[in-house]
């Protein structure tokens, strides 16, 4: 989660060059710094070594689907937690339940108009902070009550 002496770091996971440009120009203008992986491959090798407030993942995407690099974020520790929104030009029912169902945190349909994608950004950042802060408090009520 971004510090509140730190922008937040979000990445933007696309294969198409102009999207991810259009995406980390809005992210820029709102004070964000993105960070930019053109593959699911690149994104999760870059997670192993640096860390990200969140993530915009494209769906259709060759070599590795969206899909496919939201079961490898959850299924380790150390990305597991990071909200991830994913965007694709396929807005239908089926796509959003699979989604929803692997622990994406929002979908959002191409083209994605800025302030929607700003709103949607620090709603998930602002729900992270929150649960975050009742964990924290939680535990030091319990301490060993809420799993980390």
């Amino acid at each position: 989660m971004a510090k509140p002496n730190r922008p937040a770091q979000i990445m933007v996971v696309d294969d198409d060059p102009d999207t991810v440009t259009i995406l980390s120009r809005y992210l820029a203008r709102e004070g964000f710094v993105p960070v930019e992986a053109g593959s699911g491959s690149e994104c999760l090798r870059m997670l192993q070594a640096k860390t990200v407030d969140l993530i915009l993942l494209d769906l259709m995407m060759p070599e590795m689907d969206g899909y496919q690099v939201v079961r490898a974020l959850k299924n380790n520790p150390d990305t597991a937690e990071i909200p991830v929104i994913m965007i694709t030009a396929r807005d239908d029912i089926d796509a959003r339940a699979e989604g929803i169902r692997l622990g994406v945190s929002d979908f959002l349909a191409k083209p994605v108009l800025r302030r929607q994608l700003v709103g949607r950004i620090h709603a998930q950042l602002e729900g992270l902070a929150t649960a975050r802060a009742t964990a924290d408090a939680l535990d030091r009520f319990a301490p060993g009550a809420v799993k980390k």
